[in-house]
């Protein structure tokens, strides 16, 4: 990727370095001096100011986003500290005229077509970040002068929560007065300011889980959450011919390496193929069970080679016929306490907030036949039955968001639906519908008489079927999920949300670690305050 860089009346095309996904800004600037002849090896790096066209300074932390937003034209020059002024690299075309008194270094005076404009500490003041209290009132006042500002007040005391709807008017609503105070690009401590003067004005919308609360509406570390992505928005659609491109929004937990518990001696070399050996012939469940117990560590390393992931059915059939071993084999990653999580949980907690969560949303047909299925009616024999409804009904909460570069189509919580779960009447061949299950994710495969009758709850893997020991959906589910990490398995792209909610909110897997979206933090933050 190319730059058009500015500096002393001269312009030229720099290349702008790049390491994996990442831009290099500090490399990007020690080139722009190298290739104009300034010796970067002598110059400090606070030294070096980059400004768009505009003339205002690019920021490490925003400088990727603005060249993904499609600016490639910057103007380049040095800083030198002034006590208490700030100083600016402008261009000549710009219509302040003022001049700083202090004398300039050679460098920065050598550019002809720079002025240096000074503005007074009141200004850095009001980027710097604030104390709660400071925050709150803040946003109260921009959120109490704006007309739409009085509704999310009146929504807010009377929910708790704020809909989808008002949530984006807030937002769109302090990202406005952020720009108009702090120009098209505002500093991350700016954005900080407003994050957490949300959390605090509004204390029922912070995330427990996450490091201060706010992180969905700003991460700074990331530069995600529902108030970075309106400015990107803003400033794409403020650059003329610009094109945006997504961060993946998520980190790939169940594929994180996991070693066995203290507690299990595992096998390797001649005694581990023996144990292999043992279990392929045994009719004694409880020796497979013993040896794949032994043998959890050479599992998890086949799983994660990439040339021989696909042939761990083949290796292990037992997964085949012994129903129970995707448990056994999660509870030796986390240990008894967190596996038995989602089954403590979610049928008492989880559950009724989110079928009264989703009992507050626009009519929609999907969800209303779901929450119909919740307390059915006699004549209602076709829908799933109450357990699976209120898990589909989560995903209706967390639908699939476009990713990547190339921008899928956006499919509905209906659609997702069949990429988690899916049904056969009794009697239908098992054989045929394998071989016409084209998706590697995994998914769940129930057998019965109806779909809120079912008899047989199967995990399909690369168009096997490996039996559940679950005899309800909710117990079907919890080893769906757990098959993903036994299996070393990324979760299905329209799933993702979804199924990161389960994991860190429910399970409480890898939180802090695991990147999740302000969609996945929001929901929390509701559920987790809700009361029922």
């Amino acid at each position: 990727m190319l730059a058009k860089v500015e500096y002393g009346g001269k312009q030229k095309y720099i290349k702008i370095p790049q390491s994996e996904e990442t831009l290099e800004y500090q490399r990007f600037l020690q080139d722009i001096a190298t290739k104009f002849g300034l010796q970067p090896e002598n110059l400090k790096e606070d030294q070096l100011v980059l400004t768009d066209e505009s003339g205002t300074e690019v920021d490490e932390d925003i400088f990727e986003d603005l060249v993904k937003s499609g600016v490639l034209n910057f103007k380049f020059s040095f800083r030198q500290p002034v006590l208490d002024l700030e100083v600016q690299i402008v261009s000549q075309e710009s219509s302040s005229s003022v001049v700083s008194d202090t004398p300039l270094s050679p460098l920065s005076s050598s550019s002809s077509d720079s002025t240096v404009i000074l503005e007074s500490t009141k200004r850095r003041r009001v980027a710097e970040l604030m104390d709660r209290d400071q925050a709150k009132h803040m946003v109260e006042d921009v959120l109490k002068a704006n007309p739409k500002g009085e509704e999310i007040f009146m929504e807010y005391n009377k929910t708790k929560t704020l809909t989808d709807g008002k949530r984006k008017q807030m937002v769109n609503i302090l990202v406005a007065d952020m720009i108009e105070t702090h120009g098209r690009i505002p500093p991350s401590s700016a954005r900080t300011n407003y994050a957490l003067g949300i959390v605090t004005l509004f204390p029922y919308l912070q995330d427990p889980y996450s490091e201060n609360g706010y992180e969905h509406y700003y991460d700074p570390v990331g530069n995600t959450g529902y108030l970075a992505w309106r400015i990107k928005t803003v400033q794409r659609n403020s650059s003329v011919g610009s094109q945006s491109y997504s961060r993946p929004s998520y980190q790939d937990s169940p594929r994180s390496r996991r070693e066995a518990l203290p507690d299990v001696e595992q096998l390797f070399g001649d005694e581990c193929r023996e144990a292999l050996s043992t279990m392929r012939h045994s009719t004694d469940e409880s020796v497979v069970k013993e040896r794949m117990r032994a043998t959890f560590q050479y599992r998890q390393k086949l799983v994660r080679d990439k040339d021989a992931s696909m042939s761990v059915l083949d290796n292990f059939p037992r997964f085949l016929d012994i129903p129970g071993l995707i448990d056994q084999d999660f509870a030796m990653m986390f240990g008894d306490e967190v596996s038995s999580r989602f089954l403590a949980k979610w049928p008492t907690f989880f559950k009724p907030r989110v079928i009264s969560d989703c009992r507050t949303l626009a009519p929609n047909q999907y969800a209303e036949e779901l929450l119909s299925a919740i307390e059915p009616q006699p004549e209602d024999i076709y829908g799933w039955d109450s357990d699976m409804s209120a898990i589909l009904l989560l995903l209706h909460l967390l639908p699939p968001t476009a990713r990547g570069q190339k921008k899928t189509a956006k499919i509905s919580s209906a659609q997702a639906a069949n990429h988690l779960v899916r049904y056969i009447p009794e009697g239908a061949s098992l054989t045929t519908f394998l071989e016409r299950a084209e998706t590697k994710q995994p998914f769940l495969l129930c057998i019965g008489e109806q779909k809120n009758k079912i008899l047989k709850f199967y995990i399909i893997i690369d168009q096997k079927a490996v039996p559940c020991k679950a005899q309800t959906s909710v117990a079907a589910f919890d080893e769906l999920f757990k098959a993903h990490y036994v299996f070393s398995l990324s979760y299905d792209e329209a799933l993702s949300n979804f199924y990161t909610f389960v994991q860190t909110t429910v399970y409480n897997i890898d939180i802090g670690v695991t990147k999740e979206s302000p969609r996945v933090k929001e929901l929390r933050a509701r559920l987790l305050q809700h009361n029922i």
